[in-house]
């Protein structure tokens, strides 16, 4: 079964929402790495842009903690279809 993978639209926009999340509070690179479950580095690489994706599960859980829906900061890396059409024949 293929994980379903999310491109970060804008690595600014994502850095400028970590200053004010939705609840009002700033967080940091560090948070949203123990949030999403990944080592801080990746989330550094994906506000540098030296990483452009990740799975949906860290896409949701960064969103969530900037709180935002996660089709503010991430599009679908692949097509839609495609990734109903592996999880039903699996």
């Amino acid at each position: 079964m293929t994980v379903p993978r999310f491109q970060l639209h804008d690595p600014d926009l994502l850095r400028t929402l970590m200053r004010r999340t939705g609840d009002g509070t700033r967080t940091s690179v560090r948070d949203l790495a123990k949030v999403a479950g990944v080592h801080a580095s990746h989330v550094g690489e994906l506000l540098t842009g030296h990483q452009k994706t990740a799975t949906g599960e860290v896409a949701a859980a960064i969103s969530g903690r900037i709180g935002v829906d996660l089709l503010v900061l991430w599009t679908p890396a692949e097509r839609t279809a495609n990734a109903v059409e592996q999880e039903v024949s699996v």
